[in-house]
């Protein structure tokens, strides 16, 4: 006589979140809910081997493939919201220069806490809530959009922050992107305006122009 076994109370939901952890590389708390699936599926999964808990409100499948080598900007700004990527890791998500941060580089307003990570370590940059959005484009990185300042911008603000990353590192960003026609001098020099940095990367500027 066969018995007819009642459905896992939690197979629905189950699947659910396992089919979503398979479609991208990192699942948040926040797209669970969306979906209507109790939160508390992810720590019952996370119990039973079946996901790994990557920091406050951040999981993956065990072993998941890396499938973009800007997974670690991904999983940053996931992790810290209304974060954009800058600085050094701008240059390097832009093809630009030969920096190889070990950190992950991103902007937050000045006065937004920071959540603390295991990883990927992060570099913060605390930027005026008036200056914030100045150049900030939105890309896709598996799955994710994720915030990242243009070139223009970066530029602009290694020069803004040259006693942090070097002015080596903002004359060859300057340098590099100009050669490679990825500026606009009238949007660079807006820019930099408003960054109140003109004056500063002027001369620079004519240098690598003239």
């Amino acid at each position: 006589m066969s018995v007819n076994k009642k459905p896992h109370p939690h197979g629905t939901a189950s699947a659910r979140l396992l089919k979503l952890a398979r479609s991208r590389s990192l699942v948040r708390t926040r797209d669970v809910a969306k979906l209507g699936i109790h939160t508390g599926e992810l720590t019952r999964l996370t119990r039973a081997g079946e996901l790994e808990r990557l920091g406050p409100g951040r999981y993956q499948r065990p072993g998941a493939p890396v499938s973009s080598e800007h997974h670690d900007l991904a999983i940053a700004t996931s992790a810290v919201r209304g974060s954009v990527i800058c600085l050094l890791s701008a240059l390097r998500f832009h093809g630009i220069g030969a920096q190889l941060p070990h950190q992950v580089w991103i902007a937050v307003p000045r006065g937004t806490r920071v959540p603390r990570l295991d990883a990927p370590p992060i570099r913060v940059i605390n930027i005026s809530p008036a200056l914030f959005d100045i150049g900030v484009e939105v890309h896709r990185i598996e799955g994710h959009g994720t915030k990242v300042y243009g070139v223009a911008r970066t530029v602009a603000d290694c020069f803004r922050f040259r006693n942090t990353v070097g002015l080596d590192v903002a004359l060859e960003a300057l340098s590099e992107s100009w050669r490679a026609k990825r500026l606009d001098l009238n949007h660079l020099n807006r820019v930099a305006k408003r960054l109140r940095v003109q004056r500063v990367m002027q001369p620079y500027l004519e240098m690598v122009v003239l």
